[in-house]
């Protein structure tokens, strides 16, 4: 190891640029015995470097993200999801929703795809530099609790939810909450309004998300009048698809498919 190497690893770590360190003996030798001009030379280890950062970049905010798995919209099984339009789908892994600051609310009954749908849109917008939290209603509602109990609500509305470009919001519906969690999760939908984007899953339809939220007709119609003003719908129906193979074992008997209403 010569001492300009050295010193070229030394300032590359002054300026953080640790993929440059890692590449740039390899990159020389390469330059060297294919005589390339300075600039492409150059050019080539710049690249490596912006490149490595962002792979670093997704890779932080993928962990941010806190998803259960990583799910990808490529692995959806199209075929099986009954009333999905996958145009509409395709549409959203643009994330041109994310721009125009809308939502996007999955409703469909249980295990037709809601909460892979709503990962592989937020580990899509995670790989794009947009950051991005997942978390069950459940989760929320108990985080929220706590903090409104310790005089916290605030803080944690502006850091652990408002300060996401991206909320994913999952399983509203499965349990029914009181009336105090009822009006800390309308904070959320709130808040966030034409703020900063949604992605809910439900596997109830909208006419009876007053039965969830304590009964309380006004403000359920309040919130879902926020949450669907600028909302995406994506109705799913169809069987559980984490019980098709018990089906066709005869464990479990097919249900009627009954169509979402949007």
């Amino acid at each position: 190891m010569n001492l300009q190497y050295e010193r070229i690893q030394s300032l590359c770590e002054t300026l953080k640029l640790p993929v440059l360190a890692q590449s740039y003996a390899q990159a020389a030798q390469h330059a060297a015995s294919e005589q390339t001009p300075y600039s492409d030379f150059l050019e080539t280890l710049l690249q490596s470097e912006v490149a490595g950062r962002q792979a670093r970049k997704q890779r932080m905010l993928t962990r941010l993200a806190g998803f259960p798995a990583i799910k990808t919209l490529e692995e959806f099984d199209y075929g099986f999801a009954a009333g999905l339009k996958r145009a509409q789908l395709d549409e959203l892994a643009s994330l041109t929703f994310v721009e125009r600051t809308e939502n996007v609310v999955l409703v469909g009954p249980s295990g037709v795809g809601k909460t892979h749908i709503a990962i592989a849109l937020g580990y899509r917008a995670a790989q794009a530099g947009i950051k991005t939290r997942f978390i069950t209603a459940a989760d929320l509602l108990m985080t929220l609790s706590v903090a409104h109990a310790q005089n916290q609500l605030k803080r944690v509305l502006q850091r652990a939810i408002n300060g996401y470009r991206l909320l994913i919001i999952d399983e509203i519906g499965y349990l029914p909450m009181s009336r105090e969690q009822a009006n800390l999760f309308f904070q959320v939908i709130a808040a966030r309004y034409e703020r900063a984007s949604l992605i809910v899953t439900s596997n109830l339809p909208f006419g009876q998300w007053d039965g969830t939220f304590a009964q309380d007709a006004t403000l359920t119609a309040a919130l879902l009048d926020r949450l669907l003003h600028h909302a995406h719908i994506v109705p799913i129906s169809g069987q559980s698809y984490r019980l098709k193979h018990q089906r066709k074992a005869g464990m479990v008997q097919a249900q009627p498919r009954v169509a979402t209403p949007g």
